[in-house]
């Protein structure tokens, strides 16, 4: 669709067209209409919210005048949401100068499952937001979890290339069985065999929405603790064994490659000494 000039971003203006909020030549038209030229456009842009701070902890792993980059616990969620209305990641960001893109969820360039944790970077300014954001568009943003999945791949490294959207049953799921499918592409390596369970390495390429979590389930390796994809309580666990560990990219100022890894939290790190005391000698 065509910018919607004064609103920002390409995101909050797909957001206003959905909400009924432009007016084309006095009519409101589906997303996909194209413009012709000429035509006078009406957009009713609501009031932003104001974000208040939580006063609630943040770990800070790198920051300068353009970027932070925060260390995320499981259990927070990253931006507010029609689903969440809670305290998020951006509301303890407030105090710590997050900035550009959509003003509902300021300097949030990616994001991470509300019981994923780990790492995630987050701009300062209109300027360093677009330029990572088009960095992670062309995939130049490098993105590695560890996963503890229940059973173990036929080779040792693979790419998982299946589209992924909504599940056409369960619209709160998302699958390889949909009716709206966007290209998605995972890759994997083997850390460490453990019996029947597996340590793996996965590399984003794209970034969906529970793209792991979806991919590793279709090949027939659920991810441990995972309640909705996976195998819930898993080794004792309450949440999916998924952690961002590494995070590396080019500086949207200066260029310079910035590479930055996050230590297994105390809960995946307890169950993964449980896989490993459960594997047969």
């Amino acid at each position: 669709m065509a910018e919607v000039p004064g609103v920002g971003t390409r995101t909050l203006a797909e957001r206003l067209v959905r909400r009924g909020a432009v007016l084309v030549d006095g009519q409101r038209r589906p997303k996909s209409h194209r413009l012709e030229g000429g035509e006078e456009l009406e957009v009713e842009i609501p009031e932003a919210q104001a974000i208040e701070p939580s006063g609630l902890p943040l770990d800070v792993v790198y920051e300068d005048d353009d970027l932070l980059v925060i260390d995320k616990p499981a259990g927070l969620v990253v931006h507010p949401a029609a689903g969440h209305s809670g305290e998020t990641l951006v509301h303890r960001l407030v105090d710590h100068g997050a900035a550009g893109g959509d003003p509902e969820r300021p300097g949030i360039v990616h994001r991470l499952d509300r019981d994923t944790s780990g790492l995630l970077v987050v701009a300062r300014s209109e300027e360093a937001h677009a330029r990572l954001a088009e960095a992670i568009r062309e995939r130049r943003v490098e993105r590695r979890y560890l996963a503890l999945v229940r059973g173990a791949p036929r080779s040792r490294t693979g790419r998982i290339d299946a589209p992924i959207g909504r599940d056409r049953g369960e619209r709160t799921r998302r699958s390889i069985d949909s009716e709206t499918p966007r290209d998605a592409v995972t890759w994997f390596e083997v850390r460490e065999r453990l019996g029947e369970r597996t340590l793996l390495e996965a590399r984003l390429e794209t970034g969906r929405t529970h793209q792991i979590r979806v991919h590793l389930e279709a090949i027939g390796l659920p991810v441990s603790g995972d309640p909705v994809y996976g195998v819930r309580g898993d080794l004792g666990l309450g949440r999916q064994f998924l952690h961002a560990y590494e995070l590396a990219f080019d500086h949207p100022t200066t260029g310079e490659r910035i590479t930055l890894e996050s230590p297994l939290p105390g809960d995946l790190e307890s169950a993964l000494e449980r896989a490993r005391a459960a594997t047969p000698a």
